[in-house]
């Protein structure tokens, strides 16, 4: 019975996606108040119904109902109940669901939130809204109902992917959806603006906090779907340069490019249109990644299908959203004039110049992924573009970038003098050319690039510090007014600060893992040794257990320093017999800021078994900083000023009310 509720509750607000797309928009056009009103509760709606949807396939999967297709494809009775729950968005329908789901309480938190919108604005924003809800809710019920009845129903079920049964499932996605989905509103606004014509202040006001929530989820999802990949696939990396991997950073590259132009829309009303293509472009981008994970063109622990048919709506609703926004940007921006003018060495200048740099970076990163793609397509020739690509166009601008980020917050509006601008940033200069020093002096001439890495994340850190110091006018003013400024300083620019920070750190640890991380591969029987960094990983038993639904072979392995035993690490082999997989469960013991980690693979001849153990030095940083910058985030959304958009003049003498 849930299935049919679930599918009806989906054509109900396919329906009311339709009506709050037209009704709200002829509203807009006519200036009629209550036609504009409906997209509130029209948006609600939405919400009870695909909240409906989505509880009913959930309890579907949580009682194990394998008369649903779904299900029984990618849930076993023996899983066990959080894995059943997480199994829901597993999958090619429920993940759709989920992101449709996210859609809809971010249009429904429009409606509700948006009372200083003007009404014109509002009503078009959750009419675009509406329209990209009405598209995918159209492919789901469709192409991919979720609901789909299997007659006669299974026995018990297919089960999820074991990669997948892990915590990382329960959260990572929901924040990377988060993250996709939350860019579809600052896409609304701009087709909205464009719409309207009109694109000032109070447009960036409005806009901004919803960039920045989807920037911050969006960080989260990438950095928790990392280390998922880091402790799950027994592999010792962090992030492989996967197409689908890259499709997720695209989005945040363009994404923080778009947060740094808005700011320049709200302070110089200037960069409007600029701002709007961004806008686009971050959203279309999003849905580059859910096509990829849907298209079959991938054979990846991310793709949810294996048939390129099944990501044929998927590309067409790309199409209709990469398509109709730019044709209607190419038609209306010409409306935008940029109403400021300001000096190249500015912190205009240094926004504009963060733009250039970061919309660069994503092309790069744009061009490795899918040019193996294109080539395959075109003459069916597999070519891989890995590491060494990345490595070598990513980075040298990332150091550009990481520059312009410390320099650009000490220039004043406007105009300034380049030269009394370095001078402020003397300080963090010295401290980065010290410890870069320090590093090359430690460890020789070899280790350039580890010195100019780690200089390069202290110039970020302590750059960062020194706006602090500029604001409260340290070592300049009596201490009692340093720290009166220092209480008075706006959570926005707190936020701003411990955003660079995190990337400060996050630099560090990739250095420190690059230098001087240290790699152990072998096979070991019970009793022997192998020494990694200062460490000698002893294994000393091989113990079978049964899982819920798998059984495993665990290695149990002492880690001894200096003779002395100071702790024990466990890793484990499991099979699946449903699926007839493996999977690896690494053993990862944190030391300081790196890891111990220890990997067990398959037995050899002669009881031996396959051991990979790994010291990554400041590892933990590629984590922590990205945490630091969502923080940051989290942090500037507190703000005030970004929970109240600008003063609406009234309008309602100019609004029709229907009678």
């Amino acid at each position: 019975m849930e299935a049919e509720i679930g599918l009806f509750a989906l054509i109900l607000a396919l329906v009311v996606a339709v009506a709050q797309t037209i009704v709200p928009l002829i509203g807009a056009y006519r200036r009629n108040i209550n036609m504009m009103n409906f997209a509130n509760q029209a948006a609600m709606a939405q919400l009870l119904l695909i909240a409906l949807a989505f509880g009913c396939l959930t309890y579907a999967f949580v009682i194990s109902d394998f008369s649903l297709l779904v299900v029984t494809l990618n849930s076993n009775s023996q899983m066990p109940l959080l894995y059943r729950y997480t199994a829901v968005w597993g999958n090619h329908e429920g993940s759709l669901l989920l992101w449709v789901f996210i859609l809809v309480i971010f249009g429904a938190a429009v409606a509700v939130t948006g009372k200083r919108l003007p009404a014109t604005l509002k009503a078009r924003v959750l009419a675009v809204q509406a329209a990209i809800s009405a598209g995918f809710l159209t492919l789901m019920i469709f192409t991919t109902n979720p609901f789909a009845r299997l007659n006669p129903a299974a026995i018990d079920g297919q089960e999820l992917n074991p990669l997948l049964q892990d915590i990382g499932l329960a959260i990572h996605p929901p924040f990377l959806y988060l993250g996709y989905v939350g860019f579809s509103i600052t896409f609304a606004f701009a087709i909205a603006a464009l719409m309207e014509g009109r694109v000032d202040a109070a447009w960036a006001r409005y806009v901004r906090p919803w960039v920045l929530a989807a920037w911050c989820f969006l960080t989260l999802g990438i950095t928790l779907g990392s280390y998922w990949a880091y402790y799950e696939l027994g592999w010792g990396g962090f992030w492989f340069w996967d197409p689908v991997e890259n499709a997720s950073l695209m989005p945040w590259i363009v994404g923080t490019a778009l947060l740094h132009s808005a700011l320049v829309v709200e302070k110089r009303q200037a960069l409007a249109v600029w701002t709007i293509l961004l806008a686009i472009l971050t959203f279309s981008l999003s849905l580059i990644g859910t096509f990829l994970v849907r298209s079959g063109v991938l054979t990846s622990v991310h793709a949810f299908a294996t048939a390129p048919g099944r990501g044929v709506g998927v590309l067409l609703m790309l199409a209709l959203v990469i398509g109709g926004g730019l044709t209607l940007f190419a038609i209306r921006s010409n409306r935008f004039k940029n109403r400021a003018v300001f000096g190249l060495v500015s912190r205009e200048g240094g926004l504009v110049l963060n733009n250039i740099l970061l919309v660069t970076i994503a092309g790069t990163v744009f061009l490795g992924t899918f040019y193996p793609l294109i080539i395959e397509l075109l003459n069916g020739e597999k070519i891989s573009v890995g590491a060494p690509y990345f490595n070598q166009t990513f980075g040298p601008l990332m150091v550009l970038l990481s520059i312009v980020l410390v320099l650009g917050p000490v220039l004043r509006w406007k105009r300034d003098n380049l030269k009394a601008s370095l001078l402020r940033l003397r300080g963090p200069a010295v401290l980065a050319v010290f410890g870069g020093g320090l590093v090359a002096a430690i460890y020789g001439p070899s280790e350039i690039f580890a010195a100019l890495g780690l200089g390069l994340a202290a110039w970020l850190v302590f750059g960062s510090l020194l706006i602090y110091a500029i604001r409260i006018r340290l070592f300049k003013s009596p201490a009692a007014r340093s720290w009166q400024l220092l209480r008075s300083t706006p959570r926005a620019i707190s936020g701003m600060v411990l955003a660079h920070i995190g990337l400060g750190l996050l630099i560090a640890g990739v250095t420190g893992v690059s230098a001087w991380q240290q790699e152990r591969i072998l096979t070991l029987a019970k009793g022997e040794s192998v020494e990694v960094s200062d460490f000698s990983v002893t294994l000393e038993s091989i113990t079978l257990l049964n899982g819920a639904n798998y059984r495993a072979e665990r290695g149990q392995f002492g880690i001894y320093k200096n003779g002395v035993k100071i702790l024990e690490i466990s890793s484990e082999r499991r099979f699946y017999p449903v699926s007839q997989r493996v999977t690896t469960e690494a053993g990862i013991s944190p030391r300081f800021l790196g890891n111990l980690y220890i990997a067990i693979g398959e037995e050899s001849p002669r009881g031996r078994w396959v051991v990979r153990a790994y010291w990554h030095p400041l590892v933990l940083l590629i984590w922590i900083g990205p945490l630091c910058m969502a923080l940051g985030g989290f942090v500037s959304l507190s703000d005030r000023r970004f929970r109240i958009g600008a003063p609406q003049k009234a309008r309602t003498s100019r609004l029709k009310v229907a009678s």
